[in-house]
């Protein structure tokens, strides 16, 4: 798309329609990208590292933001507009060239492969019964929707200066990713200090004090000042969330749960924006920059209630479910299957098996079953049957694979209550139309 436009640009055929087409188009291609380039991310550094190669994944990317626009408005100015796109253009083959150069290990499939629409299914079901998920992306819509206020108001605050105007807001950005740089370096000691709610917290207060300074700002150097302290608490919180997204999510979801933390992103940001400038039109650019600011702090102290969870889960496949029994082959797409294992519990226990079980159900629906239920034998109370269903046998099989270290011990908190001989009885029932 780049180095169309340059082409359009320097046959000078760059139309509105077509800059408006191509950008989107180009748009669609980064956030069908993003998720991919984030998941690569913990394939690169032990977990350990994690949290360090995220902060300088995300410094790298606000360094960008803050020096691309210099660098292309020089460019522009002294080579014009088709060798701004070239240089561009150009960027990408270093890409190519290390993604080509990249040598790395398949993993070896877990499961039959998955269909885009099925995939992305089960990415949402995911979604819904992850409660660490959950909370990363309730947190990072909060955030951003109020962190927004800087980055759309910047130009206008930048403009109303009396020192103002195009040169200053290029020195603006630069202080945010400034700004970036110190907060990325602190973000080492930061977090050894403080849980990751409460750097996420910070980072809120340094933004809305930031937003103060710039509602406040009489001339470019205090403005900037708050600029760079935008940038510091920009990239704390940003690193903190993307981090706490990575933490909760295993290898074979990853790239789906980031997808979704890009649109929680990229939709508060968008909403935010747009409320934001809103808010400055019908009142003032310090206004909305003074609402925001204190809003922020106030829904933060608010949002602590629902706390960031901390990388201790381990994410790894557990491996830990036999394969099923079969009479004969069952395609991929086989199904629906129900699935039922039976316990034999002691009726006294039964109150604690219930909360056991239920937590269980949770997981099954969170890595694959439509629908999860427990049912007790009319003529022989101690006889409790769970039961779930799955939509195709490939997608059982991936629900196998699905398992992490994690999740056994809700399994064997479950398994813990059955009395009978040898472990609960598992079936798997077909159709009967399949089953022939």
């Amino acid at each position: 798309m780049v180095s169309l436009l340059g082409m359009l640009a320097a046959a000078d055929a760059l139309a509105p329609w077509s800059l408006l087409l191509l950008t989107f188009l180009a748009g669609s291609g980064a956030a069908v990208g993003q998720p991919a380039w984030q998941a690569v991310v913990p394939k690169l550094v032990p977990r350990p590292l994690l949290r360090p190669a995220v902060a300088l994944n995300s410094l790298g990317i606000n360094i960008s933001r803050a020096i691309g626009p210099a660098l292309g408005g020089l460019i522009v100015a002294t080579l014009g507009v088709p060798a701004a796109y070239a240089a561009d253009a150009a960027t990408y083959a270093v890409v190519i060239a290390a993604l080509l150069w990249w040598r790395r290990t398949a993993p070896e499939p877990q499961g039959p492969p998955e269909r885009l629409g099925g995939a992305m299914r089960a990415g949402l079901r995911y979604a819904a019964g992850s409660a660490p998920l959950r909370r990363v992306l309730f947190r990072a819509g909060l955030f951003f929707a109020f962190g927004a206020a800087p980055w759309a108001l910047l130009p206008l605050v930048a403009r109303a200066l009396p020192d103002g105007g195009p040169a200053a807001f290029g020195l603006m950005l630069a202080a945010v990713g400034a700004g970036a740089v110190a907060g990325a370096l602190a973000l080492p000691r930061l977090r050894a200090l403080v849980s990751a709610d409460g750097a996420v917290f910070a980072a809120t207060v340094s933004v809305a004090a930031a937003m103060a300074g710039l509602a406040l700002a009489p001339a470019l150097p205090a403005a900037t000042a708050a600029a760079a302290l935008a940038g510091f608490g920009w990239i704390v919180a940003v690193t903190t969330l993307n981090v706490s997204a990575q933490g909760v999510l295993p290898a074979w979801v990853r790239a789906r749960g980031l997808a979704l933390y890009l649109t929680v992103f990229y939709g508060a940001m968008t909403a935010g924006s747009v409320a934001w400038g809103q808010l400055a039109d019908a009142t003032s650019v310090p206004a909305a920059l003074a609402a925001a600011g204190a809003l922020a702090v106030l829904v933060g102290l608010a949002a602590r209630r629902v706390l960031l969870p901390e990388l201790e889960a381990d994410l790894a496949p557990a491996g830990s479910w036999p394969e099923p029994v079969l009479a004969a082959p069952v395609g991929d797409e086989g199904g629906p299957v129900v699935v039922t294992v039976s316990y034999r519990i002691d009726p006294a226990e039964a109150g604690p098996f219930r909360e056991a079980i239920a937590r269980l159900g949770a997981l099954r629906r969170r890595d694959g079953a439509l629908r999860w239920g427990v049912m007790e034998d009319a003529a022989d109370p101690a006889r409790i049957t769970e039961w779930f269903e799955v939509a195709t046998w490939g997608e059982h099989l991936r629900q196998h694979a699905r398992l992490t270290a994690a999740d056994v011990p809700l399994q064997e908190a479950a398994r813990a209550f059955h009395r009978g001989d040898g472990p609960p009885a598992v079936s798997h029932l077909l159709p009967l139309e399949a089953a022939r």
